[in-house]
């Protein structure tokens, strides 16, 4: 599965955390840069939360319905890491 496509309608809140230089982050950084555009295009209407702030260890959340909520840790990972990671996330 990639990121062009609608994710399942299951699927509430996707949150992003990382630090803005950290170094364990910038994997995730660079995720964000090549990915968040088609993410963003194939589900409008999904919340994507950035949240960055120095120190911070590099996760994302994915929120479904009833409140069910999983993350992954993404510190010092790669790009491609780090997508293979949100993509297991996401029950691809």
């Amino acid at each position: 599965m990639s990121f062009a496509r609608a994710f399942s309608p299951a699927l509430r809140e996707i949150r992003i955390l990382c630090s803005q230089t950290g170094q364990a982050s910038a994997g995730t950084r660079q995720f964000i840069l090549n990915r968040y555009p088609t993410i963003k295009d194939h589900n409008a209407d999904l919340p994507i939360l950035i949240r960055e702030a120095n120190g911070t260890p590099a996760r994302v959340f994915a929120r479904f319905e009833r409140g069910v909520e999983k993350y992954v840790e993404l510190d010092n990972l790669t790009s491609t890491e780090v997508e293979s990671k949100v993509l297991q996330l996401l029950g691809a």
